[in-house]
């Protein structure tokens, strides 16, 4: 794939996916990374991801607390908050009616 088109795809849903992963339950940072890369996304460096978890946290969409690690110092853990859920069940139809108008457009052949 085009690495600058999947950038600018990323750009405009990474906001959403932190907060889908986040609905499922709490993470941490480095987590969240594995899932999205898990989920297709491409590997995402700290230095995007973590400017947009203090956007959500800012906006009051995800709230943050520590955790004591096992075997390491304490993570620092998110969770989504009531406004994060709501934005995030918006967000899932309206996701839904985009993506498959882009992929009717995109699937459409003519007789050429």
């Amino acid at each position: 794939m085009d690495q600058d088109r999947r950038a600018q795809w990323l750009r405009g849903v990474l906001d959403l996916c932190v907060l889908g992963l986040l609905a499922r339950g709490d993470s941490y940072g480095y987590e969240l990374a594995q899932s999205l890369e898990a989920a297709g996304l491409g590997t995402i460096q700290g230095g995007t991801l973590y400017p947009v978890l203090l956007r959500l946290q800012r906006s009051g969409l995800v709230t943050v607390y520590w955790r004591e690690g096992g075997s390491g110092p304490a993570r620092k853990y998110y969770t989504i908050s009531a406004a994060g859920l709501a934005v995030v069940g918006d967000a899932a139809g309206q996701w839904a009616a985009f993506a498959g108008g882009v992929g009717a457009i995109l699937q459409e052949r003519t007789a050429r």
